[in-house]
């Protein structure tokens, strides 16, 4: 494969296996960024030899330059440095894994430049979907979903006409949580949520699975990817994660995409699509699972998934407030500042909180991460 890829958010659990990926089939990196990880950015970068590197962390710059002084790399930090990799000409596509609305002006800057990008951001059209996906069409710039959730959507559509499309089941595993009441939610602690039964994940993407908040921004971004209303998008609690999600079509047949529990095969279906080989992982065996399970989930308890969807259902600016409101509050959860529950309590009370405006910029998203984390920062601190 003659493919240059640069990837977003290098040294997470996406970034890192993406790599497994690139080095199997033998794709040229020309940029890896990584948030604040300089030693494991230093040993990708002195293995893979990309023409650029960057640290979004600013503080951790001199680091970066003391480690690879004795490289030609061309060192880069902070966002205009995501942005600049992101945009480079030699880009083939941009694998954005970087964590939260960080991920949005990058992902922006890719698609101006006319490059394809494999999307493992949620936020990016969480809080800014109806921005990227215009864009996207008007540059015909191809945005490929590496979520396994909306991997298996895509690949259900191949070779199926998309006006019959009726409605698309997303699986959730249910988190560690799964059949727990609101009030033992109350006594658990950060190592209960951060144990997720079947997926290596970073700890704010699995505290979000905890809460569901997680399969909340999939909804919304489903919303955005397929062009989909409200009430075409079906959740259902899934513990095994063999089914990865399945498409109704409107004669009622339903195609799911199964496989491992693995994000190796997302990510390498949307950096070599529309091309399949063998992937670095495990083949499936059905007989060793025996049984598959599907539940409905529970919206009363766990609030920030019913949060997001009607955040979408409203439109606006509501996705984003609830998305930024989400991050703050993950962040003050995981220092200890909150309970669990609280988290889904804050993100709620967004939805109240605010009136109603629209985003048509960039600007207009900023202002909305700036407000909800306003709140949330406020209300915790009142609290004490």
């Amino acid at each position: 494969m003659s493919k240059t890829i640069s990837i977003l958010g290098s040294t997470g659990s996406i970034g890192t296996q993406a790599l497994e990926v690139a080095e199997k089939h033998g794709f040229r990196i020309a940029g890896l960024a990584a948030h604040s990880s300089v030693e494991l950015l230093e040993q990708q970068a002195r293995k893979f030899r990309p023409e650029f590197v960057c640290v979004c962390n600013e503080e951790k710059f001199p680091e970066l330059k003391s480690r690879l002084a004795d490289t030609s790399i061309n060192l880069l930090c902070g966002n205009e440095g995501l942005s600049k990799i992101a945009s480079l000409e030699q880009n083939d596509i941009v694998l954005n894994s970087v964590v939260g609305m960080v991920g949005l002006v990058p992902t922006l800057a890719a698609i101006e430049a006319g490059k394809d990008v494999a999307l493992a951001n949620k936020e990016t059209l969480v809080a800014g979907g109806n921005l990227v996906m215009s864009r996207a069409a008007e540059k015909g710039v191809n945005i490929y979903p590496v979520d396994s959730e909306h991997s298996a959507i895509f690949q259900c559509l191949q070779g199926n006409k998309r006006s019959q499309l009726s409605k698309i089941i997303l699986t959730a595993s249910g988190g560690p949580f799964f059949k727990k009441s609101y009030d033992e939610l109350r006594s658990v602690t950060k190592a209960d949520a951060l144990k997720h039964p079947n997926w290596s994940m970073g700890s704010k993407i699995t505290i979000d699975s905890a809460t569901l908040m997680n399969k909340g921004l999939e909804f919304i971004e489903a919303k955005w990817l397929f062009d989909l209303e409200p009430e075409q998008i079906e959740i259902v609690v899934h513990r095994q994660s063999v089914v990865h999600s399945a498409v109704e079509y409107n004669d009622y047949s339903v195609i799911a995409q199964l496989g491992v529990p693995d994000m190796k095969i997302p990510i390498q279906y949307a950096l070599l699509y529309p091309d399949r080989f063998e992937c670095p992982t495990k083949r499936l065996s059905l007989t060793d699972y025996g049984t598959l399970t599907f539940e409905k989930p529970d919206y009363e308890t766990f609030k920030c998934l019913s949060a997001a969807i009607e955040a979408v259902s409203r439109g606006g600016a509501y996705p984003c407030l609830v998305n930024s409101a989400n991050e703050e509050a993950v962040r003050a959860f995981l220092a200890d500042e909150i309970s669990f529950i609280e988290i889904g309590e804050i993100v709620s009370s967004v939805l109240d909180k605010f009136e109603y405006f629209d985003i048509c910029s960039v600007d207009d998203v900023m202002k909305a991460d700036k407000l909800a984390r306003e709140y949330v920062t406020e209300r915790i601190a009142s609290a004490r």
